[in-house]
Order: structure tokens, then sequence, then C-alpha cells
């Protein structure tokens, strides 16, 4: 008998009333999230790791997880901000050289429930025609509390995200002699935007995300990073209120992901929940100066409102070849350029890396 056949039952209860069942593996127990799925083939490792993921139960619409084991090189935080992990089948027999477990025992030691031997072409289906909605994974027998979960599923709300997921101190990364200093804000950051700046001579200091203005100006920096992170953007007035202050310092900068949207929202725009949102390493961006497009990697279930931006401070410079919503911004009485994908693609496209060599050339021009 396999070993997935020996485990216990489980359960995907969906906030529509649908049941699902499955298999466990992971942590046993109960968990509520919002259900999202992912289409990236690789970098599951990433997935998990990611904070941005804060408060989300997430499918893998790869069909088969964990075949070349975790490491701990290639986590991108300290550890798993997932609230629950969906498959439809996992790898007990990991098969690679820099393997060091497997993800079940992985799962275990982050306290994340997961279950496995569901249909998630059928789930990924039914999210992509209803949109994004609550659920919860149980090894309890689901029936015998259905709508005491449901009510609770119905009531979740992911809060306090940013809050949730960022460091409460400064640290400090790169050597002393680096040519260039960048302050990086801590949405819940991911480690290779911090690697991608590393690597390009450039001592980074990651910050809490609540550093004022006075505090980044104290600092003296070359240069300014609003990283990735959870949430509903809108819910961060208080950062929202930091950033417009900090864009006034002169200083260049460059936002990622919620970062792109918090300094939209700094500067008057607007952002949207999406019904399913972009997450995986396969979407494809226009670049509107050159009209080429690219693949990018993302995980957003939020956007902005592309002309919610007054032309007299920003254009929208990319845009997602599938819906046309709005993928970056420059702003044009700052030195600033946000995009809403990840340049730093850890597992993903390497295919815009090059913007942040467009950021040391920004900070370059303002140490002349």
């Amino acid at each position: 008998m396999s070993l997935f056949n020996q485990s216990e039952k489980a359960y995907l209860l969906l906030a529509d009333g649908t049941v699902l069942e499955g298999r466990s593996f992971g942590q046993k127990g109960t968990v509520i999230g919002e259900v999202v799925f992912t289409t990236g083939l690789t970098g599951y490792q990433e997935t998990l790791t990611d904070p941005s993921y804060y408060g989300q139960i997430v499918t893998q619409t790869f069909p088969l997880i964990g075949n070349y084991g975790v490491n701990n090189e290639d986590f991108e935080s300290d550890k798993s901000y997932v609230s629950g992990y969906i498959v439809r089948e996992w790898c007990n027999t990991p098969s690679n050289f820099r393997s060091q477990g497997n993800i079940n025992d992985f799962l275990v030691s982050q306290n994340i429930i997961g279950i496995h031997s569901i249909d998630t072409r059928s789930l990924t289906r039914k999210i992509r025609e209803y949109g994004v909605m609550n659920g919860a994974i149980t090894t309890e027998d689901v029936f015998d509390k259905k709508d005491e979960l449901l009510n609770q599923i119905k009531a979740y709300t992911i809060k306090n995200a940013v809050k949730s997921v960022t460091g409460t101190e400064n640290r400090v990364y790169g050597s002393e002699g680096s040519k260039y200093k960048v302050v990086l804000f801590d949405f819940g950051y991911k480690r290779n935007i911090r690697n991608e700046l590393v690597n390009r001579g450039c001592e980074v200091t990651v910050v809490p995300a609540d550093t004022t203005a006075e505090q980044v100006k104290a600092m003296a920096p070359n240069g300014i990073m609003f990283s990735n992170g959870p949430g509903d953007p809108t819910e961060n007035t208080d950062v929202i209120g930091n950033i417009k202050e900090i864009a006034k310092l002169g200083i260049p900068i460059f936002g990622i992901c919620l970062g792109h949207q918090l300094m939209a929202l700094a500067h008057g725009g607007r952002t949207e929940k999406l019904k399913y949102g972009h997450r995986g390493a396969n979407q494809p961006v226009i670049d509107l100066a050159t009209d080429k497009t690219y693949v990018t990697s993302q995980n957003h279930g939020y956007a902005v409102v592309g002309d919610s931006i007054d032309s007299s401070i920003g254009t929208v410079s990319h845009i997602n070849a599938n819906d046309k919503t709005c993928e970056g911004i420059r702003y044009k009485n700052i030195n600033a350029f946000t995009v809403q994908f990840h340049p730093e693609a850890h597992g993903g496209p390497q295919d815009t890396d090059y913007l942040f060599d467009e950021f040391i050339k920004n900070m370059e021009k303002e140490m002349q």
C-alpha cells in the first residue's frame, strides 16, 4: 500500500459549501484562509516561504509537487507564511543533489496543514469562474461541523497582513565598502530582491514597514526600494502616508508588487481586487515604451487602476498582456518607477532583471 493511501482523510470546504475529499499531509488540524492558485511548474519552496501568501491557502496547479525536495538555500524568508497547502500529488522520494528533506516534513516543521489527492484542475476552474473564495482544510470530519465551519469561513478576512510579516529592526546586508547604499522597506520582502541588489554592489539596509521619512533621510541612502508584501494595500494607511513624504526626499525609488501599489495610493491612485489574481511564473507583460512582451513571475490579488493616476504625476509603463491591467508606473516629477511583477524572479524567468540595472543607473546619476 502506498504512503498516500495510508494517510488519513482530509477535506477542503469552500465558502460556497463545496466539499472536496482528499488525503492529509503536513500538519493535522483545521485552518481557514483565502483559497488561491499558482501556476508555477517549479519554485514551490519559494512559494511556501513568500510572505505575500500570508493568510492564504495555496493551490499548486502543477500536479506533482516535491520531486526535488527542499533545501535551506532557496527559501525567500525564514519561515512559511501560507495558511494551508493544496496539491494533486506530493513526492515522498525526492531526487536532487541539493535536497535536504521532503516537503511533508517541511510542512510539519512549519505547522502547515496540507491536503493532497484532490482534483486541483477542477478547483482551479472553479476559482477562475467564481473568483477567489475563502475555505478551510480540516483533518476532522467536516460534515459534523459543516455549518459552524462555513460561518467561520464566510467571516474570515486577512487583516494586518504587513504588520504580521515585517521585521522589527534594521538589518544590514552586503559589505560596508559597497558603492551604493539602499534602504529596502520590508513589507514582506523576498530575499532575492535583497540578493539582486547586493550582487550589484549595494549595501542593503532592510527596514521595518513603518520606517518614517525622517529615519530614511538620516540613513542617507542612494536609493530606496519598496518591496512586495501581502494583503489589501489600502489598509496600510500609515505606510501610505510615510511613502508620500519619502517620495519628497528626492532619492531614487524602485517599487515591486505591493510597493508598486502603495506608491500609487500615496500619489492619488486607486487599487482594485482582481477576480483571481496573477500567481505564477508565466505572466506576459508588455513594456509600452518598447512594445516588447516579457514573461514574468507574479503573485498578487490586487492591482493599480491605471487611469486613476493623474497624467501629470505618472504614466502607465507596463500592462498585462492577458487582461490589460496596470503592471508598472513611471513617475514624472520624482525619480521613481514601480512594477507589479517580480523582476527578481526566483524561481522564474529572468526577462526583466534589467530593471535592477536601471535602478542602479538612476542612483549613479544622482551621485554625480
